[in-house]
Order: structure tokens, then sequence, then C-alpha cells
């Protein structure tokens, strides 16, 4: 499984370190994602690993 959004498709994003010398060394930014309890429209009750940004939309939503 990887740390990948199962609401958006949020995923690991790569890019450059760039040091004071203008070097550049390859790195990744990986995504904020928790294990969650998940009610489906089906009324399932789930496991599953969403995002930060999508905990907060749904939480919103439910309010």
């Amino acid at each position: 499984m990887g740390r990948i959004c199962s609401i958006c498709g949020k995923a690991q994003i790569s890019g450059n370190n760039v040091s004071h010398s203008n070097i550049k060394t390859r790195r990744v930014w990986k995504t904020n994602v928790h294990k969650v309890k998940v009610t489906l429209p089906s009324g399932e009750v789930k496991h599953q690993y969403i995002c930060t940004r999508c905990q907060r939309t749904l939480r919103k939503q439910s309010v």
C-alpha cells in the first residue's frame, strides 16, 4: 500500500533540493495520509487512507 489518498488520489511528488551553492539533488515530498474509518454511501464502514486535506473537507461537510 503506497501513500496514496483513496479520495483525491494525491501521491508523493518529486523534485530537487537546491543548496546554497546551487547543487541539485533529488528528493520526494510524501503525502500526509492517515488510516481512518470512513462511512461509504452504501452505509458500510471501511478503513481507508485519507490525506489531511480530505479529512478536513469531510469534517466540514458533516457539521
